[in-house]
């Protein structure tokens, strides 16, 4: 994120103190004195108000001593910036997109429906949350994102706040998630049992149904034990095909669906470290639920695997039409 200029940084306290109540004559005369020239600093005081105002001050208590009020402002401040989240709302090729993210990193990518302002984000609801409108902390982020999108960039590596998580359940699906590599596919019951709950799969579709994550947690890369593109973003199953499709995944349309063309898709099982043919032994015939796909041998040795050696994949590969 980027470095407030060193008199905001060092002014930033006395804000904190002037919002709560806790400063002096001086020390509030020099606040209102730097809030006029500098607008950054004018709305986090507004801000910082308006939070002290909502969860409540120790008003009424008698004066603390001096080195509890440095321990109270440096409390105080601390909740301040845990709580704050920048955002920006940005077009792009799969529609208007929302990124916020706080000190620990990016927390919120939402595709916005029904509107393209902040009033129309779910992230406008979640209690325990202050946004703040910032375009300079996450244009970086946004470039990055459209060179994904375009095909130009296969990793967005990005220190991830998974604070939106609803449960530990959620986040662990999340970390396990964001561990598909590029251009591959795993099922709903292959994450299910990498968490070691092989009957979670239900629970697993509905954790990643709420991805505060989408692209960079990348649910497009899951998919049903039959190889069925299943729901994404609110149902929106092309947006999901055409996330594969700049991977490299192909899918076909199927009569209600899409599906992965599995025949054109190298397959690991469990953890093996080889990759095979779609061909090789019972590959072919099996669900998804212990397999995953990779669109191209670039894509699985990236991964690490080594060609299997009964089907030989770097002596035969697929065919490509």
């Amino acid at each position: 994120m980027m470095r407030k200029p060193s008199v905001c940084q060092k002014i930033e306290p006395e804000l904190v103190a002037t919002a709560i109540g806790d400063a002096d004559t001086t020390t509030a005369a020099r606040v209102e004195t730097h809030v006029r020239a500098c607008a950054p600093c004018r709305q986090d005081l507004a801000r910082y108000r308006a939070i002290d105002s909502a969860v409540g001050a120790w008003r009424g208590a008698p004066a603390p001593a001096e080195e509890l009020v440095g321990a109270r402002l440096t409390s105080r401040l601390a909740d301040l910036r845990r709580r704050t989240l920048v955002y920006r709302i940005f077009p792009s090729p799969l529609g208007p997109i929302l990124i916020a993210r706080s000190e620990e990193g990016v927390s919120c990518i939402e595709y916005l429906t029904g509107g393209s302002d902040f009033a129309h984000s779910r992230l406008s609801r979640v209690e325990g949350v202050e946004a703040l409108l910032d375009g300079a902390e996450v244009e970086a982020l946004y470039r990055e994102l459209l060179e994904y999108v375009e095909g130009r960039r296969t990793q967005l590596e990005w220190p991830l706040d998974l604070r939106l998580a609803r449960s530990e359940f959620h986040r662990a699906v999340l970390q396990a998630t964001a561990r598909i590599p590029y251009g591959a596919v795993r099922s709903y019951a292959g994450i299910a049992g990498v968490l070691g709950k092989p009957a979670a799969t239900r629970a697993v579709a509905q954790a990643l149904r709420w991805n505060p994550l989408p692209i960079v947690v990348p649910c497009h890369r899951v998919i049903g034990a039959s190889g069925a593109l299943t729901g994404y973003a609110g149902n929106r199953v092309m947006l999901k095909q055409r996330l594969l499709a700049v991977e490299g995944v192909q899918a076909r349309k199927a009569e209600h669906d899409f599906r992965v063309v599995r025949e054109a898709m190298y397959a690991r099982d469990h953890d093996d470290p080889a990759y095979c043919l779609p061909t090789c032994g019972s590959i072919g015939q099996r669900s998804l639920a212990g397999l995953t796909l990779f669109a191209s041998r670039e894509r699985a040795e990236a991964a690490g695997l080594t060609p299997c050696t009964d089907c030989r994949p770097d002596l035969h590969p697929i065919a490509r039409n």
